[in-house]
């Protein structure tokens, strides 16, 4: 198969995990960016990383890149792409668009010439001087800047985060993508406990549960590249079976996760259930106060609420005092908190070992990383009675 270049879109301060992510599935020619990770693949690929890729947003297909300041430039090297060898004659083109930092800075005007441009490369192949657009949808964007366009094909439809199994929602939820990517950073493993007090709608449980058991999180969900000819339904088939044949539910787990708010563990409740791992999680109605997650060398990985999401700036920082305070009694775990607060080593007594600037939706905030000790080696624990100490 021909090397097509891809690009897996993310939110700012997860390129290094969404590179580390393509790199497992095989890609390993791909360059790193803000917002963006570009690597090439084969028409596989573009299945296999929609099904698989848990901190991405979408897979794209970059059609082309080049400089235009003028409408003629943006005109000329949009037509010059291939775009018949993608779009058949019925398919739905819609153009979207956006600018930083270019001279052509009219969004509605570029999505206009390249619209025009795509037309007219398409009555090239056709034939035809009219398109009815209503077959399978290749929406098409227009990204400026610097006065570089990137033109694009979005394979994925609905953002990768709606993984599907989140019917309901509760205030202000986590999304899917940022979720798997804090678990992903705490290093957390299977034969540790995993805790959120937090848990809201029971979004960093499933995603730990379902990275715990290698489940694709594009399984329960289409996308809109499935509809395309020139993707073999057999393509699809391929990426689907290999994800089924690598589950591993037979691993045991011990994730929980709690919540003030009956409401919230009800939706978490239905979404686990949704998600297929209803019995593998345990919910709970519990303030954090009176939290005490059991187990050993656990990891508490949690986003507790705070005032810019819900509006009392009081109650946010009332429940970070009582976060630091169940953490403390925690000697063997590790935490991992994402917060907008400054003021969370404060509140926890003790530095973070680590800090990463993360965004949840357009609130800047930063993931809080308190590492403890690895659990003990059963083999160094035989041989010489003692333990691993940890990061």
């Amino acid at each position: 198969m021909a090397k097509i270049d891809l690009i897996a879109t993310c939110p700012m301060g997860l390129e290094a995990l969404v590179a580390r992510e393509i790199k497992d599935l095989g890609y390993e020619d791909m360059m790193v960016e803000n917002g963006r990770v570009t690597f090439k693949g084969d028409e596989l690929a573009i299945c296999r990383t929609n099904l698989w890729l848990r901190t991405a947003d979408r897979i794209l297909i970059k059609m082309g890149e080049f400089k235009a300041v003028t409408f003629d430039e943006l005109f000329e090297g949009t037509k010059a792409l291939n775009w018949p060898d993608w779009i058949p004659e019925e398919g739905e083109f819609p153009v979207e668009g956006r600018s930083h930092k270019s001279q052509l800075s009219s969004v509605p005007a570029c999505q206009g010439i390249v619209k025009k441009a795509v037309v007219e490369k398409m009555k090239q192949r056709y034939r035809t001087e009219w398109f009815k657009e209503t077959g399978a949808r290749y929406v098409i964007e227009v990204s400026l800047l610097n006065d570089i366009a990137t033109l694009t094909l979005d394979t994925s439809g609905a953002s990768l985060h709606k993984r599907g199994y989140r019917k309901l929602v509760t205030e202000a939820p986590l999304k899917e993508t940022l979720a798997a990517a804090m678990v992903l950073l705490s290093r957390w493993k299977p034969e540790r406990p995993l805790y959120d007090p937090f848990c809201g709608s029971g979004t960093i449980p499933i995603e730990a549960a379902m990275i715990g058991w290698n489940l694709a999180p594009g399984l329960r969900r289409p996308f809109s590249a499935e509809g395309w000819p020139a993707l073999r339904p057999a393509l699809w088939d391929e990426a689907r079976e290999e994800a089924f044949d690598l589950v591993r539910d037979d691993v045991p787990l011990d994730i929980s996760g709690t919540d003030i708010d009956p409401a919230a563990i009800e939706v978490a409740l239905a979404a686990a259930k949704s998600a297929g791992l209803a019995r593998e999680l345990r919910f709970g109605v519990e303030p954090v106060a009176k939290a005490r997650p059991r187990g050993d060398y656990g990891c508490l990985i949690t986003n507790p609420p705070y005032g810019e999401r819900l509006g009392d700036q009081d109650e946010a920082v009332q429940v970070l005092r009582q976060l630091g305070s169940v953490a403390g009694r925690l000697d063997t775990w590790s935490a991992f908190v994402l917060t907008p607060n400054k003021q969370l080593e404060h509140y926890f007594g003790r530095p973070a070992t680590k800090k990463r600037k993360l965004f949840n939706g357009r609130i800047e905030c930063a993931l809080y990383q308190y590492f403890g000790p690895l659990p003990p080696r059963r083999e160094q624990t035989e041989r010489e009675g003692g333990s691993a100490e940890g990061r």
